[in-house]
């Protein structure tokens, strides 16, 4: 008899291709987990995995049977959605997606705040490329994503929780005097620095400047922190979010930091989920965290602070949009 064990080992192992890595994710030896699956295999009759030491290959029967076994995961997953709703909120497991771009600077803030305010929640985090961490929360594989928009998310329900602006950071030797502020009309494409194709950014950054992707440089890097050093030695200028400019500027004196005079926000970030996923009371707790760690931590004026924290209320103050 198949087990929702060896599922939930067959989908580990197809989507790390590596059966330590996978081992790790359902906390278990590798060695238990491989024989798990090849038990499955003999019941089947069919080899799901191609492996050696070096690769993990999936054979065609088993994109098949891993086809099976996600619509299995997720009406699992739907059954146990139904506890959720009982259960108090952020108090059991969640598996969340965040792009690399928000990562470094969200989950700083936000994790110390999780901790103390829902310390019986049990977090896990994957990093990965917007289309990516699409496709998982679609398969069931991941239960929510932190995504920038605008992007596709038609297929998810999406929850806002913070808007920013991009910020034009060049080297100081290449402000004019008394320069204050970008005027977008102005930017000069082929002098941008940003990331490679397939980041939501590069594509947000063009968007809020309207601009076409050129460059003098055939710049393929993934980091923003390897985009600024590339600023510091003079190779061109770039656009920052509001939420990385301090990390990644604030110790270099030689950068200068303006704004754009641009419409704003230029990029919104939101939590996306299944229409059908069970737990949108975790949703709206956790955009609520989101939203009040953020505010608080970038120093909104007083005033400012004190509408937003006022006026937001779990019941109608979370904006979110179902995809059509």
């Amino acid at each position: 008899m198949i087990t929702i064990k060896q599922i939930n080992y067959v989908l580990a192992v197809s989507k790390t291709l590596h059966f330590k890595k996978a081992a790790e994710m359902c906390h278990v030896s590798p060695s238990a987990l491989s024989m798990a699956i090849s038990e499955l295999e003999n019941q089947l009759g069919i080899q799901l995995f191609e492996r050696d030491n070096k690769r993990v290959i999936i054979t065609s029967q088993g994109c098949d049977v891993i086809a099976k076994a996600r619509d299995i995961k997720k009406k699992l997953d739907e059954i146990s959605g139904l506890g959720l709703e009982r259960a108090p909120p952020l108090s059991g497991p969640i598996s969340l997606g965040i792009i690399p771009t928000v990562s470094p600077y969200l989950l700083p803030i936000a994790l110390p705040c999780l901790q103390k305010d829902y310390p019986m929640l049990s977090l896990t985090i994957t990093e990965g490329q917007s289309t990516e961490l699409i496709r998982q929360v679609e398969q069931g594989m991941l239960d929510m994503a932190v995504l920038a928009l605008p992007f596709d998310v038609s297929k998810l329900v999406t929850y806002k929780f913070w808007s920013e602006d991009f910020y034009y950071v060049t080297h100081a030797d290449n402000l004019e005097p008394g320069e204050t502020f970008i005027d977008v009309n102005n930017l000069d494409p082929t002098e941008l620095l940003l990331l490679e194709d397939g980041h939501c950014l590069k594509d947000h950054a063009l968007a809020a400047c309207k601009l076409s992707d050129k460059t003098h440089f055939d710049v393929r890097v993934s980091s923003l922190t390897t985009i600024i050093q590339l600023v510091i030695g003079k190779m061109g200028s770039t656009l920052v979010p509001h939420m990385a400019l301090e990390p990644l500027t604030g110790s270099f004196s030689s950068l200068a930091r303006l704004p754009l005079n641009q419409l704003s926000p230029h990029r919104e970030l939101v939590i996306g989920a299944r229409p059908t996923y069970r737990g949108t009371e975790n949703i709206l707790h956790l955009t609520r965290l989101l939203s009040k760690s953020l505010a608080v931590h970038h120093y909104i004026g007083e005033s400012r602070k004190s509408s937003f924290t006022k006026d937001f209320d779990l019941s109608n103050s979370l904006e979110f949009s179902a995809g059509k």
